[in-house]
């Protein structure tokens, strides 16, 4: 039986649809909203004070206080509004009622320093609080679209002069937890994201005990991007072959022994499809900014709001 039929085959056997009760999805998400709203601002003022602590500002005084910056971003990305709304609406909003911004400044936002990594420390947070440090993951990527017209900066065109339309976004998703633990953004493809999806779970010191990828990810040197007894989760490409190292063979080996339960590990991955179409259905699946370090924050404001949403849910 070739792949194909094999991967057929088990979906048929073993595949269970089950249409989506949306009354109770919305239930749910309106609690987790409602949980994730009551997190948020304590969230931004651990995430700051762990970058500035007691240090007083020097210079003129701020006419926006940097925490009351990162709430803007956050409420702007779930609310999936334009910056020009988004300057109209916070008079609306408990705490920012006093503030009058044009909508230049949000745009402006997204390239301060301090507020990106508010965001990244948030992200980092959440994981610690959480307390993972092993995991069994699931890996994916997604596209982005980018819907300005031009650019300022050439990193992000193709190498025939066209517009990039997508910018990218990798996640690894803790599958106990359904939160990730890696996060990446990728300007000039999917594989960049991978890396520094990777690189942030390096760095948080999370071990992965098992993780699943798509045949993009079929290559010899993905066993040495992981830990000695991370468990492979991937299928074979046309060309792929079991010559190689002991890891890899071991991969194809646990294939070819217990062919359904091997496919059964890796269709786990489709929680992180689930996971980039709820951040999408939430928070929008268009960014508008131009630079591409504001594109890089637009996008880490979707992987924290995925987190929050599922901070409180055991």
């Amino acid at each position: 039986m070739d792949l194909n039929n094999l991967i057929r085959y088990y979906k048929e056997k073993y595949s269970i649809k089950t249409e989506r009760n949306w009354a109770e999805y919305e239930r749910d998400y309106r609690n987790r909203l409602e949980a994730a709203v009551r997190e948020i601002r304590p969230m931004i003022e651990e995430a700051s004070y762990a970058l500035l602590g007691n240090t007083k500002h020097i210079g003129r005084p701020q006419k926006v206080a940097t925490e009351d910056k990162v709430m803007m971003l956050l409420l702007k990305d779930i609310f999936d509004t334009s910056n020009r709304k988004t300057a109209r609406l916070l008079p609306l909003f408990s705490g920012l009622s006093e503030i009058s911004i044009t909508y230049k400044t949000v745009e402006r936002l997204y390239s301060a320093p301090l507020v990106s990594m508010i965001v990244h420390n948030m992200f980092v947070i959440m994981i610690r609080k959480r307390g993972i440090v092993h995991a069994d993951l699931s890996g994916d990527g997604t596209g982005y679209g980018l819907t300005v017209t031009k650019h300022y900066s050439t990193n992000i065109r193709k190498s025939n002069g066209k517009k990039k339309t997508f910018a990218y976004a990798f996640a690894f998703l803790d599958l106990k937890t359904k939160m990730y633990v890696g996060y990446g953004v990728g300007m000039r493809s999917e594989m960049e994201a991978f890396n520094n999806a990777k690189m942030m779970m390096k760095r948080l010191g999370i071990e992965a005990d098992s993780v699943r990828l798509d045949r993009y990810y079929t290559f010899r040197s993905i066993t040495g991007r992981f830990g000695r007894k991370t468990a492979f989760y991937i299928l074979p490409k046309k060309d792929t072959t079991i010559k190689g190292t002991e890891k890899w063979h071991n991969i194809w080996r646990s294939f070819m022994e217990d062919s359904m339960a091997f496919l059964k590990e890796y269709y786990r991955r489709e929680n992180s499809e689930s996971g980039f179409a709820s951040d999408k259905k939430s928070n929008g699946w268009q960014i508008w900014q131009r630079r591409t370090d504001r594109i890089a924050t637009a996008i880490m404001c979707k992987g924290v709001w995925h987190n929050l949403l599922l901070l409180s849910k055991k």
